[in-house]
C-alpha cells in the first residue's frame, strides 16, 4: 500500500491528517536503517583487505547480511500494516449494544483489537532492536569510510524501536487484561534498556573510530 508510493507522495500522504502515522513511519525509517548496515557490508566485503579477516567475521558478515535483508523487507510489511491495524477497534466499535450479549461480545472484539493495535508496532520494536543487535561486527569491521553510515544506521533503527513503543503504550491503555500488560510492561522496559545499551556501545566505536581517521 504505501510502500508502492513514491517517496514524495509518502512524505505529502504523511503530512495529511490521514494515513501514514507515526507507527508506519517508523517501518519505513527502521528499514532503512537496516539497508544502511547492508550498504556498510558491501563497502567492506569488495575490498581486498576483507579477504583477510578472520574466518568467523566473514561468516558474521554474510550472515547478518542476509538477516539484516529479511528485516529490512519485513519493516516494509509493518509498514503498511501498521496503517490498518487500529481498524479491528474501529469495526468493533460499531457493533451492536443493545443487549448483554452483545455489550460483551462487542467488549471482547474491542479488547481483540487494542491487541492487534498494539502487537504491529511491538513486532516492528522486536524487528528494529533485531536489526540494532546485527550492528555489531558492521561498527567493528566496517569498511571505515562507511562507519558514519553505520552510526546512521544505529540511530535509525535505535530511534524506530523507541518510537514503535510509544505506540504500543497508547493501546496499551486501553487493554483490561492485567497480566497481559504486565508481560508487556516488563518486555518494553527490556528493549528500552537494550535499546540505549547498543545505541551508547556502537555509537561511541564509530566516534572513536571518525577520531582516528588521517
Amino acid at each position: 500500500m504505501f510502500t508502492k508510493e513514491t517517496l514524495e507522495k509518502y512524505l505529502e500522504m504523511t503530512k495529511s491528517k490521514e494515513m501514514p502515522g507515526g507507527g508506519s513511519v517508523v517501518g519505513y525509517t527502521g528499514s532503512l536503517g537496516a539497508a544502511l548496515a547492508m550498504m556498510v557490508s558491501n563497502l567492506t566485503t569488495d575490498k581486498k583487505a576483507y579477504a583477510e579477516f578472520p574466518e568467523e567475521v566473514k561468516e558474521r558478515f554474510q550472515k547478518d547480511y542476509d538477516r539484516l535483508n529479511e528485516i529490512a523487507d519485513e519493516l516494509l510489511v509493518m509498514c503498511d500494516e501498521d496503517a490498518n491495524s487500529f481498524q479491528g477497534v474501529l469495526d468493533a466499535m460499531k457493533l451492536p449494544k443493545e443487549t448483554e450479549e452483545e455489550k460483551k461480545h462487542r467488549s471482547e472484539e474491542i479488547q481483540a483489537g487494542y491487541r492487534t493495535a498494539l502487537e504491529v508496532p511491538f513486532k516492528t520494536c522486536e524487528l528494529c532492536v533485531e536489526g540494532l543487535k546485527l550492528n555489531d561486527v558492521f561498527a567493528e569491521y566496517g569498511n571505515i569510510y562507511g562507519i558514519t553510515d553505520q552510526g546512521c544506521s544505529t540511530l535509525l533503527l535505535a530511534a524506530s524501536a523507541e518510537a514503535a513503543l510509544l505506540n504500543v503504550i497508547i493501546n496499551l491503555k486501553s487493554i483490561k487484561d492485567e497480566d497481559y500488560k504486565k508481560d508487556i510492561i516488563s518486555k518494553m522496559d527490556e528493549y528500552r534498556e537494550e535499546i540505549d545499551a547498543l545505541k551508547t556501545k556502537y555509537m561511541e566505536s564509530c566516534y572513536s573510530r571518525l577520531e582516528k581517521m588521517e
